[in-house]
């Protein structure tokens, strides 16, 4: 079952930048697609990116498309999410999340949270001046 902790949050003003990381000690780490969900107050959790075990195909919603990167380091079992321009609204719970895919694959399934398997506990990002 793979764990994974993520870390790199904290306060920025509008604008400003950010990176996070997700990382585990599983040694199966590159067996796994990850992906990153955040929750703002009173909403749903919703996708935001996510990489395929390979590195090579990632996804992005639309309200982090250009301003977002996620990239991965098999090497260093860490996938990183660094976020640029950021917003008020980016505000919120930033989770990592994986599941099973096989290793160096190149498919992604939906960036939808019941397609994950294994969550973290998050990391807060608050975006205020």
């Amino acid at each position: 079952q793979l764990q994974v902790v993520e870390s790199g949050g904290g306060l920025v003003q509008p604008g400003g930048s950010l990176r996070l990381s997700c990382t585990t000690s599983d040694r199966t780490f590159d067996y796994y697609a990850i992906g990153w969900f955040r929750q703002a107050p009173g909403k749903d959790r919703e996708g935001i990116s996510c990489i395929s075990s390979r590195g090579d195909s990632t996804n992005y919603a639309d309200s982090v498309k250009g301003r977002f990167t996620i990239s991965r380091d098999n090497a260093k079992n860490t996938v990183y999410l660094q976020m640029n321009s950021l917003k008020s609204e980016d505000t919120g719970i930033y989770y990592c999340a994986g599941y099973y895919s096989g290793r160096f694959t190149s498919r992604l399934r939906p960036l939808r949270r019941y397609e994950f398997d294994y969550w973290g506990q998050g990391t807060q990002v608050n975006v205020s001046s």
